[in-house]
């Protein structure tokens, strides 16, 4: 379990303002150099927290302008980007790119192996244009690519037949695949350019009518996301499949909104899939709900329960009248409801909460239905804590705190980037630790972050971050117990980075059932796309009915056979 951790220590004395601290530097006692480095020291500090402060005002004091203007019908500062932008300041990029990053040499691949040969044209040379002593030499091979668009209309004559003594009539079948007035061909490439290729439904709808497709905005809609059960249960068995396949995952948020409402997008993903869930909220219950497929919330009280209620900080009146509640059994969300509202006295809404969560986790640990997760990774939210056995941080989301630091004095600006030359070079060992662990080598790496992180600068928005990074020690270095697992939550953070995209695109789904259909359907294509599988060919197969690929769910539990994800456990 992951304990709670404490504030982080600072040397700037409790209640004190940057004015305050200024007026504690006595000039007239300051007699030898190390009392004037103390003094100068805490001069710069008190430079860097009113030039933060100035920023933070600067920005506050802009939205509002803007918000004002908005408010009166006009628009607020517009955002015009130079012709060509400079490189950003330190305030600005927050990625680590730069610094983590071994360039690569670039090669092309060959495509010729990959490219199937519909149809072969023999060219031959004008007669004209030879000379009379030109000998033929065979042919040379040249492979051009191309594609067709054309419409496919069928007009079906379906045979009838009408029984008197049944009073019944009897219809032919369309085929497999056509149904309504679309066949496959239209219902695989509207799905595939709007989920997969973020086309927006009114640019889609243009392009059909371009290529001579009648059909109207809400046909078009509904072919996207209306009546899709089997895609829907083909998400479900490959989130199964992918729960099934490693004891570890990654999970990001990302804000979506649904019918004007505000909402959360989970995305949970290994190398082998990625599945997108839409919920209501953001907090540890809806992260539970996407662990159990959103499957109905149930809760239990059991010795593990009781635990977390006192991690939890539940008072412990509280936690005894939990314990007269029925023990090692399942709860439904509307029973343990029933008895929070019935309780006397009241309890209160930190300590429903907190009940709540408790024991929806133990009933999360004891349940079979799905596998239940033993490590993520993810970043330092609060609601991902005691969810699994081990929770493992990234450390590039912990050096992006870094790279938001702006100093504004030299001395500190040098500070700064000596210590993140130091920062990522350690991430450098432990990358190359992950390829040959060894306990010896273990052992270095954790006293090595020890040192590390107890380094003290004297910049003190830079040392107060450094004893932040040091708190959170077991779960940066939990790679030395789990080789196994990445460094950084970036697979989980690419595939929000996707629905972000989609959101721009096509704005919000309108409905809960867009929303499930931007799920399903993201998940889909995400993981055809970390299997190697064309997403178009496997859309067409499944609306044809022809079943002659295999489902997402086998090829992933056929991955994992040949490529185990399983967690190792080097604790040497």
């Amino acid at each position: 379990m992951t304990e709670p951790t404490a504030p982080p220590a600072t040397n700037r004395p409790v209640g004190t303002t940057p004015l305050k601290v200024l007026a504690q530097i006595d000039l007239d006692g300051i007699q030898d150099l190390a009392g004037a480095r103390r003094a100068i020291t805490q001069l710069f500090n008190l430079t860097e927290d009113l030039q933060t402060t100035i920023h933070q005002l600067q920005a506050e004091n802009q939205r509002l302008r803007d918000e004002n203007n908005r408010l009166k019908g006009e628009q607020g500062r517009p955002d015009i980007k130079p012709n060509k932008p400079p490189a950003p300041p330190a305030s600005t990029a927050h990625s680590s790119e730069a610094e983590r990053r071994q360039p690569r040499p670039w090669h092309k691949d060959p495509k010729l192996d990959r490219l199937p040969i519909n149809r072969e044209a023999t060219l031959p040379v004008e007669p004209a244009q030879l000379p009379a002593a030109a000998e033929f030499k065979g042919y040379e091979a040249v492979v051009v690519q191309d594609l067709i668009i054309k419409t496919d209309n069928v007009l079906f004559h379906k045979a009838k037949y009408y029984s008197p003594s049944a009073q019944k009539t009897y219809l032919a079948d369309l085929p497999p695949g056509y149904t309504g007035q679309f066949g496959p061909g239209i219902q695989a490439l509207v799905l595939v350019q709007y989920h997969a290729c973020n086309v927006a439904e009114p640019k889609l709808l243009e392009f059909l009518r371009n290529v001579g497709i009648v059909i109207s905005a809400g046909q078009l809609s509904n072919l996207l996301i209306k009546e899709q059960p089997g895609f829907h249960a083909a998400k479900s068995a490959v989130y199964e499949a992918g729960l099934r396949s490693s004891p570890w995952q990654h999970l990001d948020q990302t804000s979506t909104r649904v019918e004007g409402v505000n909402q959360q997008c989970h995305v949970l993903c290994n190398p082998l899939c990625t599945a997108f869930f839409t919920t209501a909220s953001k907090d540890r219950l809806s992260v539970l709900d996407v662990l159990r497929n959103l499957g109905p919330r149930t809760f239990r009280c059991n010795a593990e329960a009781f635990e977390l209620l006192h991690a939890l900080g539940l008072a412990q009146g509280a936690i005894r009248a939990v314990a007269t509640w029925p023990q090692e059994q399942d709860l439904r969300e509307t029973e343990l409801s029933q008895r929070l509202e019935t309780h006397r006295p009241p309890f209160g809404p930190q300590q429903r909460r907190q009940i709540l969560e408790a024991t929806a986790i133990a009933a999360y640990h004891h349940q079979h239905e799905l596998p239940v997760i033993q490590l993520l990774l993810c970043d330092d939210a609060p609601q991902f804590n005691w969810l699994t056995a081990d929770l493992a941080l990234c450390w590039v989301h912990d050096g992006r705190h870094y790279q938001k630091l702006a100093p504004c004095v030299p001395r500190h600006q040098e500070l700064l980037a000596a210590f993140k030359t130091e920062y990522w070079a350690f991430y450098d060992q432990l990358l190359a630790y992950r390829e040959h662990p060894s306990p010896a080598e273990k052992a270095r790496l954790t006293a090595e972050f020890a040192t590390l992180f107890a380094t003290t600068t004297g910049y003190q928005q830079l040392d107060d971050r450094i004893a932040k990074t040091r708190l959170n020690q077991a779960s940066l270095l939990l790679v030395l117990d789990h080789p196994e697992i990445p460094l950084h939550n970036n697979p989980a953070e690419l595939g929000a980075r996707q629905r972000v995209r989609k959101r721009d695109v096509s704005f919000d789904p309108r409905t809960a059932e867009g929303a499930q259909g931007w799920d399903t359907f993201q998940t889909l294509a995400a993981t055809a796309k970390k299997l190697g599988v064309s997403f178009y060919h496997y859309i067409r197969d499944r609306v044809a009915k022809t079943n002659a690929l295999p489902s997402l769910a086998d090829l992933i539990r056929q991955r994992a056979e040949e490529q185990p994800l399983g967690a190792s456990r080097n604790s040497g």
